[in-house]
């Protein structure tokens, strides 16, 4: 492992994750977590408990980013004392407003994306326990990183702000890069001391295949899925109240 990745989700982690691979450095990503559920929950229970495989989670890769890896720097800065670390930042407002139409909407929100997601909780024991799991890094009372925020945005401000400055004051500075993609590959590069590539930083800005090709259309194929396995509910048209029509007959 050469990079750890310190910042919170929704920090241009995906544009990262690409950037780094283009460096030379494959990267683990939340995406290689939701790849195989039934693998990866069961190894980051683990870590979250204390009992981590660091070398089975990061088998081929040697840089990473996002939560859940993220979310566990500090052990991980001392797993690989080699490796420096990555802060990723951006404005507290744009990062709240990033996080309200992707991974708030999921956990506290009354919309499609969190009901699709209930619903999948529902019929999926593997998405089930990845979403337990990270109910308890994220809102946790004891350790989650947006304990006591109920996702309120001006909470959730505070609690980005303590995060990036906890990891400022863990991280040796010659060991920390504070970078905003912002500023391109030139701090990035001189810090990994790796030659600026030719083309231009990816710049992804995932939202909508946040919302549609990570949560919403998984959450309907499974949910499709577990329908053409188990047959229609039952019907429960007699059972339901009469409507005007048929109280007034």
């Amino acid at each position: 492992m050469k990079l750890i990745g310190a910042g919170q989700p929704r920090t241009a982690t995906t544009t990262q994750m690409i950037a780094l691979e283009m460096l030379g450095l494959p990267c683990y990503h939340m995406r290689d977590m939701m790849s195989d559920l039934e693998t990866s929950v069961p190894q980051w229970r683990k870590a979250f408990e204390g009992d981590a495989d660091w070398d089975e989670i990061f088998a081929g890769k040697e840089s990473t980013v996002d939560w859940p890896a993220a979310w566990h720097y500090r052990e991980l800065m001392d797993v690989y004392p080699d490796a420096k670390v990555l802060l990723s930042v951006r404005s507290a407002d744009g990062w709240v407003n990033s996080m309200e139409n992707t991974i708030t909407q999921i956990f506290c929100r009354d919309t499609l994306m969190h009901h699709l997601a209930r619903a999948q909780y529902h019929i999926d024991p593997n998405y089930a326990a990845w979403i337990d799991l990270l109910t308890e890094m994220n809102f946790g009372e004891e350790r989650g990183a947006w304990r006591n925020t109920n996702a309120d945005p001006q909470k959730m401000v505070e609690a980005y702000e303590r995060w990036n400055q906890e990891v400022k004051d863990a991280v040796p500075s010659d060991r920390l890069l504070v970078w905003d993609p912002k500023d391109g590959w030139e701090p990035l590069c001189a810090f990994l001391e790796v030659a600026v590539p030719e083309t231009p930083l990816p710049h992804v800005n995932d939202t909508e295949n946040f919302q549609k090709n990570l949560i919403m259309g998984p959450a309907i194929g499974a949910i499709n899925a577990w329908w053409e396995e188990n047959g229609p509910p039952e019907d429960l048209a007699e059972k339901r109240p009469a409507g005007p029509a048929a109280a007034s007959a």
